[in-house]
This record gives C-alpha cells, structure tokens and sequence, in this order.
C-alpha cells in the first residue's frame, strides 16, 4: 500500500502524539492507517505499509482491540484477518474517554476515597495532607460527574456542547 504524503504526516504525527498521549508509537501509527484506508487491511500489509514487524503489528491490534476501538472483520475469498476501526469520531472520543476513565481514574478515585477514609479514621491526621486530599477527592468526583453528565449526552447534543466552548463564559456573566 502505497502511502500519499499527506496520509504518511498524519501517520506519523498520530504516532508523535501517541507516544505524549503515552499510547506506544506503533499502536497510535496503525490505528492512524486504518482510521484513513478505506477498507479493512490485513496485519501483513499493516506491516509492510509502516515498515514494522509482523509480531509488532500483532501486539499493537490486541491492544487496539482491548480498547474497543478496533475489530477484526471478514473478507470475502480471504482467510486472513483484516481489521478496521471505528470512522465516527465522536463514538471514538467517548470510548477512548470511558477506557481512560476506566483506567486511569476510577483507580485514582478509589485510592483518594481509602486515604480520606483513613484520615478521617485518625484522629491524629496531618492537616495539610488531609485539607489536600479531601479537595483532591472533591475535584476527582466533580469531574466524574461531569463526565458522566457530557457522556450521557447524545452526539449531536455533545457536538454543540463542545462547539459552544468559547460561549460559556458569557453564559456565566464571566465577561
């Protein structure tokens, strides 16, 4: 396959910005390539197309799977596997979010809530480590409902959500 020089930036960037995103380059490369083709594509032109090995190729789709943003779909007269990801940008946004979440902060959240529970046990806590947690906590849970408010928006509704950004602090009198 071959590549047009546009198509390879955005490659290649998608890769850049994987590795900041702490998603391994190669991953971010190929979930790159299949959002752009145009059809699924097997593992071994994958690998061709981005100069990489097969078994790198293999480990990158698993995880793009374990992310729900990549699947394994038939094809007509050939017996190996060919995979596609998801084109609607919205629906990936919401379960790259809800894998983060899941990963990231649902962990984070259970922590800051068994510090502040074991600081509310004491009765001898630092103040300052107690005053910092509890506002940690406080923020984490603010923002998981946010979250889960915008998460269980409609896209449509969402994309004018998103799009109203530089409105809000109107809407606030922030202005």
């Amino acid at each position: 396959m071959n590549l047009e020089p546009t198509a390879e930036r955005f490659i290649l960037h998608w890769g850049e910005m994987g590795t900041r995103w702490g998603i391994n380059r190669t991953v971010a490369q190929i979930h790159a390539l299949l959002y752009l083709s145009d059809k699924p594509l097997p593992a071994d032109e994958i690998a061709a197309t981005l100069a990489v090995a097969r078994s790198n190729v293999s480990t990158s789709i698993r995880e793009l799977q374990s992310w729900g943003i990549v699947r394994t779909v038939p094809v007509m007269g050939d017996r190996r596997d060919h995979f596609q990801t998801l084109t609607d940008v919205w629906e990936m946004f919401r379960i790259i979010m809800d894998e983060r979440k899941k990963r990231e902060i649902d962990p984070t959240l259970t922590v800051l809530r068994q510090c502040v529970q074991e600081i509310e046990e004491k009765k001898k806590a630092d103040p300052n480590t107690a005053k910092r947690l509890h506002e940690m906590l406080e923020f984490v849970e603010s923002m998981t409902g946010f979250y889960s408010t915008v998460r269980g928006l409609p896209v449509p509704a969402m994309a004018r959500f998103v799009k109203m950004g530089k409105r809000i602090p109107k809407l606030l009198n922030l202005n």
